[in-house]
């Protein structure tokens, strides 16, 4: 009877992971990517990885579900030395193809917070139009406590929301945002939310963003692209923009 219950639970393990395609887990395995219902502004993010866009052929061609790409975050910088190889020209590109156009940072646990936001400030040059900087974290080293991990994320985030007059924008996956950046302090940025093969988001917060999937496919982008999502209207994805937000000096968050 024990072999009996091996043999079941071996066969539907089997089952589960190589045999049925339309499994949420492993939708993209099989190329099938699902988007979200409900939401009409589309965009992608992009590093080096994407290799050499055809940025014409995406404006043109570029649609999600019928709905043209209407934004694209672009991988600046990383740590406090990494400049990704692509960012200027397709921050560049982007602009010039009327794309509204968002610059994000990857946070390092080997440097400092304020080395990092003085690193991408230093090759990040946001104009008026541009989306609100942004801060991808994903990480945080078994050696800090907690309390010491939020503050240097908070450090960032003020730091940068302070040179460039805005609120950043913050990314995290669903459970990270869960597990340690909690804090009440980080809802007042914008929440971009990683958080694939669901139907709908499980976060119970507010939230701007939603990165739906990583095995999205474009014409002019060769391979695989992050595709998301905006939670609004396209008024209020461009009156996110520099330029359209009241001008934020550091006594809004001096006596949080």
């Amino acid at each position: 009877m024990g072999g009996a219950m091996v043999a079941a639970l071996y066969i539907a393990f089997f089952y589960y992971i190589f045999i049925s395609p339309y499994g949420l887990r492993w939708r993209a395995l099989y190329g099938y990517v699902s988007y979200p219902e409900g939401y009409d502004i589309h965009g992608i993010d992009i590093s080096h990885y994407q290799g050499s866009i055809d940025w014409a052929e995406l404006r043109e061609r570029g649609t999600i579900d019928e709905c043209p790409i209407s934004f694209v975050m672009i991988k600046a910088t990383e740590g406090a030395t990494q400049v990704d190889e692509c960012f200027h020209y397709n921050f560049d590109q982007a602009r010039e193809h009327g794309f509204t156009r968002g610059a994000y940072h990857f946070f390092s646990n080997q440097s400092t917070a304020a080395d990092q936001v003085r690193f991408f400030i230093s090759h990040v040059k946001l104009e008026k139009g541009d989306l609100p900087p942004v801060l991808d974290v994903e990480k945080k080293p078994k050696d800090i406590s907690e309390e010491r991990f939020r503050a240097n994320v908070l450090e960032w985030l003020r730091k940068a929301e302070e040179h460039y007059g805005v609120k950043p924008i913050l990314y995290t996956y669903h459970k990270f945002k869960l597990e340690h950046l909690s804090d009440p302090v980080f809802d007042r940025y914008p929440y971009w939310i990683a958080h694939y093969y669901v139907d709908s988001v499980k976060y119970k917060g507010p939230w701007k963003f939603w990165q739906h999937t990583d095995r999205g496919r474009l014409p002019g982008i060769k391979g695989d692209v992050d595709l998301n999502i905006y939670n609004g209207s396209y008024y209020d994805l461009r009156q996110m923009t520099i330029g359209s937000q009241e001008p934020i000096g550091v006594e809004a968050y001096r006596d949080e």
